[in-house]
């Protein structure tokens, strides 16, 4: 019997092994994961990503020496002789802390993830390869390297990160590819530009087209206008100041109608349009702030200058810190992990930021095929052929690798097809400015290396997408801010819905020259701002697009600035974090009137008299804006959903400037009565209704009102992993105040991703943080050392450095790359 035991501990230790050993489909295996030698436990030590030890390295491809001098956050200060050596050290460093991040964005861009992921990222990956990301980072590499500065900043970015993925071995590569079961593989210069497209699909990758067609045909092109002006009706404090004189001759505006005269195709087909992703509405909070105020306006004698872009927050950080220095640059601030330079930042000249444009840069065509081989097309009277790009979609867990051909007509791929299992809709085809080839790389290294406002402006030539307003600050006491990027030139409302792609009419016929896109440089008012806004007042002879974020933030913004004197960094650093509604100073008293004669209950009563006494101040401690914000959210619900929305289809709802509109000046619209009801609902019984339904939920959810419903928990702000799953690498959650409406836009998982201020002067002196830290090991105490001052809204100091000899008590190691 015991030769039997024997026999079968034996077994099961070799069936353990074998078991531990290997994958189960796409599940990884387990045993490197706990092995002592190369699992987890040695990310804890994290021996190639120590920032505080000074090290001395040969490395291969090295034309020069270079030093890196770490701070006490861990950013490093990079000091080379030329740039291909400094874009080599970045790239070193960045793969250093932020490998894993730049693998899984690239990846997400290519429509790799299923590589290392399994079948349930195939939809994702098939859609990337759809929308053309690839085709687009194939275009722009090539533009990119035929410009010999460009190039040589990729190659030695890219030769940085394979010189840090040959040092790796397999205990201590980043803890996410142990998890995962795989390795990382070599970088190449397409994949920074695959970075470039992952942020052009997030900033300009939406569009209203379907949803707006299927309104068109819903309600009437004469409600549609009621309901979806073209320029905000109550509220609105354009980027470019209203008035400000347009000292150019415009380009002549394509046609309305069609090459035979006929009415406008953009109105044709009775077809309903499915909702699908690139229709999805913008989320609220992705958005930014920037402005620069004036020597006037501020104490120093010099600009200063603030940004803080709002984009999803995950760990590890979406920017990564950074100071690079040849005998022709000094620039400091924030790089994307995956792409060489400083995308916001400042010089010992000029400071720059940016914000999103939101421009409508992709349109939708209905196409119509010859046959179900999708060879020929519609266009122009006549079939034309299509070209097709095979895609091999690899799965792991599978032998077998998804076969996707993706076709492309001369407006762009098909991103939908008419029949095709689970879509009710026509063929459609993607017009995107993510095709479009360009140089954007070169636009930062310019601002990078830029001493006046002429350099600033000669830099902006460069820049396709996704279209950002620049704001500019220089030592010669200028500030500017320009509505930036390459626009198609069209008509007004094309793309407002969905384009006739048999009509060349609704073609993009041309580009608005860039020397014409908006701009204003020292205006009177002594400030220039941004806060995602209408771009500009409605004289502009160009359409850039018809809806933008909502005014809020730019109104209280511009409200603020317009009061500024004698103002520090730390002015600008507290508007930052400004929490005052606007949204609550403009509709809160006129739906309190319509509350007070209301029949309510104690618990009511309460509500409405906390709402009464509101500073209106979205304060983390605060009950009040729980309560305004929950009914606000319920109160269009009751407007807008019986009439405008279904769950199968694309619709969306009026603005919240068309909606506040609603309310205050229009009391007696129809749109009040819920059409499902048999009564006749007016205002005041809809603002009574959504309260208590804003009540209701807020009491299931956390009981009555009580401290759990203090703005910071509802809120809920919690910054998560990349992975989206690991949940032991997110944050605590964070208990700060904010909201999507307000300048401090910190919603649930979105807000200010970095927070910069610049004090121009013979000596910048700049401030910064972002929420997270410079490593993206979670073992690593700079992981989340910089959370805990971002959200009581605190700054760090910038360290500047003007040479690699300079003494600082902030300064902590030292790194010197060797040529091997």
């Amino acid at each position: 019997m015991k030769y039997v035991k024997a026999l079968l501990s034996v077994a099961f230790a070799v069936f353990l092994v074998y078991a531990l050993s290997r994958p189960w489909g796409a599940i990884p295996a387990l045993g490197p994961f706990i092995s002592p030698y190369t699992g987890f436990w040695q990310n804890g030590e994290a021996p190639l990503s120590g920032h505080f030890q000074d090290r001395e390295l040969e490395l291969d491809s090295l034309r020069e020496g270079v030093t890196i001098r770490f701070d006490d956050v861990g950013v490093p200060h990079i000091f080379a002789q030329n740039n291909y050596d400094l874009y080599y050290a970045q790239g070193y460093v960045t793969a250093k802390d932020r490998l894993w991040q730049m693998d899984l964005q690239t990846r997400a861009a290519a429509g790799r993830l299923s590589e290392v992921l399994g079948s349930r990222t195939i939809e994702m990956d098939r859609r990337a390869r759809r929308m053309g990301m690839g085709y687009g980072a194939e275009v722009n590499l090539k533009t990119t390297m035929s410009d010999p500065v460009s190039r040589e900043a990729l190659l030695g970015y890219t030769a940085g990160i394979n010189a840090y993925i040959d040092q790796l071995s397999a205990k201590n590569v980043p803890i996410e590819y142990k998890l995962l079961g795989y390795e990382p593989e070599r970088w190449t210069p397409i994949k920074c530009m695959y970075m470039l497209e992952q942020m052009t699909l997030t900033l300009a990758g939406r569009a209203d087209d379907l949803a707006m067609s299927n309104l068109l045909k819903s309600l009437g092109q004469e409600t549609v206008n009621e309901l979806f002006p073209n320029y905000p009706m109550l509220n609105e404090s354009p980027i470019i100041p209203a008035g400000t004189p347009w000292n150019f001759t415009p380009l002549p505006i394509p046609s309305t109608s069609n090459r035979n005269g006929a009415p406008d195709s953009t109105k044709a087909g009775n077809e309903m349009m499915p909702a699908i992703p690139l229709s999805e509405p913008n989320v609220e909070g992705l958005g930014s702030n920037n402005w620069a105020i004036s020597a006037a306006k501020s104490a120093t004698g010099y600009p200063i200058l603030s940004n803080d872009p709002h984009l999803e927050l995950t760990l590890p950080s979406i920017w990564y810190q950074v100071q690079l220095h040849t005998p022709d640059m000094n620039v400091y601030g924030v790089s994307l992990p995956g792409i060489p330079g400083v995308v916001i930042g400042f010089n010992q000249n000029v400071a720059w930021g940016v914000t999103n444009v939101d421009a409508d840069v992709l349109d939708l065509y209905k196409i119509k095929f010859r046959d179900s081989t999708h060879a020929e097309y519609w266009y122009d009277d006549a079939w034309h052929k299509t070209r097709k790009r095979l895609e091999m979609i690899a799965v792991k867990g599978s032998t077998d690798s998804v076969r996707e051909s993706v076709i492309y007509t001369h407006h762009g791929p098909v991103v939908n097809y008419e029949g095709e299992k689970g879509y009710t809709g026509p063929s459609l085809a993607a017009k995107w400015i993510g095709h479009e080839p360009g140089n954007s790389f070169r636009t930062f290294y310019e601002l990078n290396i830029a001493r006046n406002y002429d350099d600033y402006r000669q830099a902006l030539t460069h820049y396709v997408g996704p279209a950002q307003n620049f704001v500019f600050a220089d030592n010669s006491k200028n500030i500017a801010i320009t509505v930036n990027g390459k626009f198609p030139l069209k008509r007004k409302e094309q793309g407002k819905f969905l384009l006739d792609g048999s009509n060349p009419a609704d073609d993009w016929l041309g580009w608005i020259p860039m020397a014409q896109n908006p701009t204003v440089k020292n205006p009177p008012r002594g400030y220039v701002s941004s806060a995602n806004q209408s771009s500009t007042d409605p004289s502009y002879p160009y359409y850039i697009n018809w809806r933008f974020a909502p005014s809020e933030r730019g109104t209280r913004i511009n409200e603020r600035l317009e009061q500024m004197t004698q103002a520090t960094a730390d002015s600008l650093r507290m508007l930052q974090n400004d929490n005052f509604s606007v949204m609550a100073r403009t509709i809160l008293p006129t739906l309190l009137e319509y509350l007070r004669v209301a029949p309510l209950g104690p618990g009511q009563k309460a509500a409405y008299q906390t709402l009464a006494d509101w500073d209106m101040v979205n304060s983390a401690e605060a009950i009040a804006p729980s309560i305004f914000e929950e009914w606000v959210g319920a109160l269009g619900t009751a407007i807008w959903k019986d009439e405008l929305h279904t769950d199968s289809l694309a619709f969306r709802y009026p603005s919240r400037d068309r909606t506040e509109y609603l309310i205050l000046k229009q009391p007696d619209a129809r749109w009040f009565d819920n059409v499902n009801t048999p009564a006749k609902e007016t205002i005041s019984d809809i603002v009574q209704q959504s309260f208590k339904v804003a009540l209701d939920t807020l009491t299931a959810q956390h009981g009555p009102m009580s401290p759990a419903w203090q703005w910071a928990t509802i809120k809920d702000t919690e910054i998560v992993h990349l992975s989206r799953a690991l949940k032991p690498f997110n944050s605590a959650p964070i208990r700060n105040g904010g909201g999507g409406s307000v300048v401090n836009a910190t919603t649930h998982h979105h807000g200010p991703s970095w927070r910069m201020v610049v004090e121009l002067g013979p000596q910048p002196k700049a401030y910064g943080l972002y929420p997270g830290g410079q490593s993206g090991n979670p073992a690593s105490p700079l992981y989340m050392n910089m959370l805990a001052k971002w959200e009581k809204g605190e700054l760090n100091e910038l360290l500047y450095m003007k040479s690699a000899e300079e003494k600082n008590d902030r300064l902590q190691s030292t790194w010197t790359l060797k040529k091997k």
